[in-house]
Formats: C-alpha cells, sequence, structure tokens
C-alpha cells in the first residue's frame, strides 16, 4: 500500500473512529446496555490505534515491502475486528463472534511485519537500470 493511500485510510478510519466514539457515548447510551456499549468501544479504541498505525506505515513508506503489507493488515484487521464488534451490537449478530479474533491475527501479522521492516529493503525488486 502506497504511503499516500495509508494516509488517507489513516485519516478516514481515525475521523470515523471519532464519530462512531461520540455517536456511541451520547446516542447509544438510551438503546443499549453498558456491556454492548463496552463492546462498541473495544472497537472503536481499536480501530483509532491502528488508525495511528497506518500513519506510521505511512511515514514508514520508505521502509520496504513489509511495512506495505503492515499497512494492509492493519485495514483488514479494522474491517474484521472493530467492524465485527460494530455488527455484535448494532444488528446483534452472534454469528460474528468468530470474525473478531481474525482481525485481531491481522493486527498481529501487521505488528510483526511492521517490527520486521528494514528501511533498506527495496519496495519492489530491482531492474538493474542505474
Amino acid at each position: 500500500m502506497q504511503p499516500v493511500t495509508c494516509v488517507r485510510l489513516a485519516g478516514l478510519l481515525g475521523g470515523l473512529a471519532v464519530a462512531l466514539g461520540a455517536f456511541a457515548a451520547h446516542g447509544m447510551k438510551a438503546h443499549f446496555d453498558a456491556a454492548a456499549l463496552t463492546t462498541f468501544e473495544t472497537g472503536v479504541r481499536y480501530q483509532m490505534y491502528h488508525a495511528f498505525a497506518l500513519g506510521l506505515c505511512a511515514a514508514l513508506g520508505a521502509a520496504g515491502w513489509r511495512t506495505q503489507r503492515a499497512a494492509v493488515a492493519f485495514v483488514v484487521g479494522t474491517v474484521l475486528f472493530s467492524g465485527s464488534l460494530y455488527g455484535l451490537v448494532w444488528l446483534q449478530a452472534g454469528w460474528l463472534g468468530p470474525v473478531t479474533p481474525l482481525g485481531g491475527v491481522a493486527f498481529l501479522i501487521g505488528w510483526l511485519l511492521l517490527a520486521l521492516s528494514r528501511r533498506d529493503a527495496p519496495l519492489a525488486p530491482e531492474t538493474g537500470a542505474a
């Protein structure tokens, strides 16, 4: 994923996390119990963490393919992890419960790839042209 795409997604996911958090704090209290609100807040929190992680991937954009793949893993993790928690609360779709850990695994893969990134790693195979 290109750095400019990471920045755009970071802004989109971060802004959405703020909006969803505000909605949960003000618009959902009358309709959902404390456990549901806590579940929803967990989704918002992890979405915001990984919006920041996408920003980090953008800043490290020249750190090689692992950084690019980490960004993809963070987006996939956000959709699966946070998205499944939102669905559990809003749709009361219990079948989404098993999806949440898959998002967690994607997050872990992203962090591992980020930890293994190297500044001198090429973004693409070299063509031999100087």
